[in-house]
């Protein structure tokens, strides 16, 4: 039987990069992420280099709470995600945070 749970991401420790974090939770088996991008955050700019790849490389499933978010994949599609969307964006893209206010989303990582 599944255990009822309620797990907060704060005090959970973050990856921190250039102008952003994503902090990580697990609850009933199901990791979800948190993304924090700040006005600058460009991808391949703050995080290209950690990945050692030339675009980002994961599947993103989530839900956008604030801010713009603008995704180009690698054979030129285009999207731009707002506060209240929820998105899927495929392996092979960069994406860049447009304006002044933080993105902020939340990501399903994956059952454990």
């Amino acid at each position: 039987m599944t255990e009822l749970q309620a797990r907060s991401f704060d005090g959970e420790v973050a990856q921190t990069f250039a102008h952003g974090q994503a902090v990580m939770a697990t609850v009933g088996g199901s990791t979800l992420r948190r993304h924090t991008f700040e006005p600058g955050w460009r991808w391949s700019e703050s995080l290209k280099e950690m990945a050692g790849t030339d675009s980002c490389q994961t599947h993103h499933i989530g839900y956008a709470i604030s801010g713009h978010l603008h995704v180009k994949t690698d054979d030129g599609a285009e999207q731009d995600i707002r506060a209240g969307d929820a998105y899927n964006i495929p392996p092979g893209h960069d994406g860049w945070v447009i304006g002044d206010e933080t993105f902020l989303s939340v990501e399903f990582a994956g059952t454990t």
